[in-house]
């Protein structure tokens, strides 16, 4: 048995049983023993940003870490901005990084990088396999640390020869430390803080979704508080029946006015909210400057028990019922194409329990407003910011998710980062519906131009801005990816290709003119 045997072997036994692979030379003897085990479930990603977007929407949907297989310096470094994303969601990722043979790599051969730095810059825990008898406790360590802490990245580094070389068995998996609680003292505290006028409890994380967020709820309504959370969320439950609760918008002027009245912010599962970008004469944060701010509880932190201790200091019971957001489905829009009316017809048509990865941008404010009160959904976000998450994060909770719809909104701009991962979904046969807005245009940078006070565009900014001349065909990118689209101008068509493509389970694509 080889080092690569038993690396895989052993993330087997740790329960890592999918692998988002873009490899190289350098990774073959890995591919050979993932080769031998077909209970690991290996899924081709056409570039390494793909596969760790992917990752990521399979770890946020799952809460289960997955492994990337990638290639070299260059392989790590192409996936280093949905990495940036992931990290920003918490998500756990193992990456399996090939790297030459370690006696090679005096001769400074083309594909040789500074692979251990670029690991560094992305990964929570780097480690370079010593030798092939080292592999599988490495392989171990590796979910250990992607594991812990609410979720990690986590970066292997795989020579060659510590692949092909011969090893012992696999190594057992290894448990993540337990997760830091805030102290007795700081719960008592809190507790009787969110009961003052202006108290604001800001939940993030899985206090969001699921049980957490209804008892998030709960603590609001027992003690009066008011329940927020950020823009940007990793994920979020919203619809019919979920949590009712404020959420902080993109531009920091309007997030000023939504926390005009707080005087205590008390984070438990989320960090302290901030501006996206540094604007001449605008707030870095959005609260009052007479605001007092608890860090309770970090986004690495134990929020789960955090919350739970929270409602037992105050004494929360089944009759502390949180308010949950009712149902209230508009008709089905017809006539002119606007935004508004797009986000109507999803609001209509969306079922239950649907997956929502939006990467909508500029298109995302009306899509928001129109389905709060559509049947329960799920919403994932980018929450780094850097676009090119969509797709990929679409396919990795499709495949997290099989028995449930997934809806990637998207504009035409951020979709042309990852657009490989439509082959993706075409070759998994993947269950999503991928909405492209085409605005022909990075339309936030006009807006961001005039927000940092550098003026409106000019000749120059506008060609960096549009993308137009040539015109983007979604249609003939999709089909030529394996994947059915349909191109709509008005809502009779949206309507109708929306329908389609919510009634199969074939991937579609639906480019809306805009």
């Amino acid at each position: 048995m080889n080092g690569a045997e038993t690396l895989v072997k052993t993330l087997l036994k740790s329960d890592v049983d999918v692998c988002f692979a873009n490899p190289g030379t350098s990774e073959m003897h890995f591919v050979a023993a993932l080769d031998q085990h077909p209970d690991m479930r290996c899924i081709l990603c056409l570039f390494e940003g793909g596969a760790t977007g992917a990752a990521d929407g399979y770890f946020r949907m799952k809460q289960e870490v997955a492994t990337t297989l990638l290639h070299l310096g260059p392989g790590l470094g192409n996936g280093i901005a949905n990495l940036h994303n992931a990290g920003k969601a918490r998500s756990g990722i193992v990456n399996i990084v090939g790297d030459h043979a370690d006696y090679h790599l005096k001769y400074d051969s083309p594909l040789r990088g500074n692979l251990d730095g670029i690991s560094g810059s992305i990964s929570h825990w780097t480690r370079r396999a010593a030798d092939a008898a080292s592999v599988a406790e490495d392989g171990a360590a590796a979910v250990q640390a992607a594991r812990a802490q609410g979720g990690q990245i986590a970066t292997l580094i795989l020579p060659a020869n510590t692949a092909w070389d011969e090893a012992n068995g696999p190594a057992e998996p290894m448990a993540p430390a337990p997760l830091k609680r805030p102290s007795n003292e700081e719960i008592v505290s809190v507790a009787q803080a969110l009961g003052e006028p202006g108290a604001v409890l800001f939940v993030g994380q899985g206090g969001l979704h699921g049980k957490l967020a209804q008892l998030a709820g709960q603590i609001a309504a027992k003690s009066g508080c008011e329940l927020m959370a950020d823009f940007l969320v990793s994920r979020i439950e919203r619809g019919c029946g979920a949590v009712d609760l404020i959420r902080l918008k993109y531009p920091i002027v309007e997030n000023v006015e939504l926390m005009r009245h707080v005087r205590h912010l008390v984070l438990c599962g989320a960090n302290r909210p901030v501006a996206f970008f540094a604007y001449p004469d605008k707030p870095g944060t959005p609260e009052p400057a007479d605001c007092r701010i608890t860090e309770l509880c970090g986004p690495d932190m134990d929020y789960g028990w955090t919350l739970q201790a929270i409602a037992d200091e105050l004494g929360v019971g089944p009759s502390d019922r949180p308010a949950l957001v009712p149902l209230d489905l508009p008709t089905t829009p017809t006539g002119g194409l606007t935004l508004e009316k797009t986000g109507a017809a999803l609001a209509a048509l969306l079922p239950d329990n649907a997956i929502v990865v939006d990467e909508s941008v500029t298109s995302s404010p009306p899509l928001l407003s129109a389905t709060n009160t559509a049947r329960r959904q799920t919403w994932l976000h980018v929450t780094g910011g850097a676009i090119g998450l969509g797709l990929p994060c679409a396919s990795g909770a499709a495949l997290a998710c099989p028995d449930q719809k997934t809806v990637c909104l998207t504009g035409d701009g951020s979709a042309m980062y990852t657009l490989q991962s439509l082959w993706t979904m075409a070759r998994e046969n993947l269950d999503v519906v991928t909405i492209v807005f085409a605005n022909r245009g990075y339309q936030i940078l006009h807006g961001e131009l005039a927000n940092v006070g550098a003026g409106q565009a000019g000749r120059n900014a506008a060609r960096m801005f549009d993308v137009e001349d040539p015109t983007l065909d979604w249609v003939a990118l999709a089909k030529g990816h394996g994947v059915a689209a349909a191109r709509v101008t008005d809502m009779d068509g949206f309507v109708a290709a929306l329908r389609k493509g919510l009634a199969t389970t074939d991937p579609y694509l639906i480019e809306v003119i805009c």
